[in-house]
């Protein structure tokens, strides 16, 4: 097999049911999420395998989902058969749910970072806010799977979730912005006030 087709060399790629510019934001969101794909594989190969035996495995589950969002990302078919859907997104909550727990309680923001596990978590949780900012330029213009939004959106909450949690495992405190006010309150204290 032969890794170049020379297609690209004036501007256009291939989407399923069409040919689209390299710049079309369409293109761009699903090249997002390949990027964000990259970032998480990256993330799963630093974590120490015995504090992270249940966020490796949902790492790999993650890209292969990653490549669910593309294929669902870079169809301009009417009538596509999607492949992200509603248990995918549920997967996500209980996971931020269940990390959300293992941490402490936040009350300032954070900055992205701690340990090398929780950096590159971090990255992902940017890289995920990026795709998500872009598909949804991306349907306003055309119709895009619902589902793809939502979880991208769950996902970049995973990402941080799953970051402080890595901090939390590894012994390594959360570093507070210096300068952010109390911005967030237990549910419990605020029912006090």
């Amino acid at each position: 097999m032969r890794l170049y087709t020379r297609s690209g060399d004036k501007g256009k790629t291939r989407v399923i049911g069409g040919t689209r510019e390299k710049d079309d934001i369409r293109i761009q969101a699903y090249g997002t999420c390949d990027e964000l794909n990259a970032f998480v594989g990256k993330a799963a190969v630093t974590l120490p395998p015995t504090l992270f035996p249940d966020i490796k495995p949902e790492l790999v589950r993650i890209q292969h989902e990653l490549f669910d969002c593309g294929s669902d990302l870079s169809s301009v078919k009417e009538t596509a058969e999607w492949k992200v859907d509603e248990p995918m997104v549920t997967f996500l909550e209980e996971k931020i749910d269940a990390y959300t727990e293992e941490a402490p309680a936040l009350q300032r923001f954070i900055l992205p970072g701690g340990s090398e596990a929780a950096a590159d978590l971090h990255i992902c949780r940017t890289v995920a806010r990026r795709t998500e900012r872009l598909i949804s330029s991306l349907q306003k213009v055309e119709p895009v799977n619902e589902y793809v939004l939502k979880y991208l959106n769950r996902l970049s909450d995973y990402f941080f979730a799953a970051a402080r949690v890595a901090n939390v495992r590894q012994s390594v405190s959360d570093v507070e912005y210096e300068r952010s006010a109390v911005v967030f309150q237990d549910t419990q204290d605020k029912n006090n006030s």
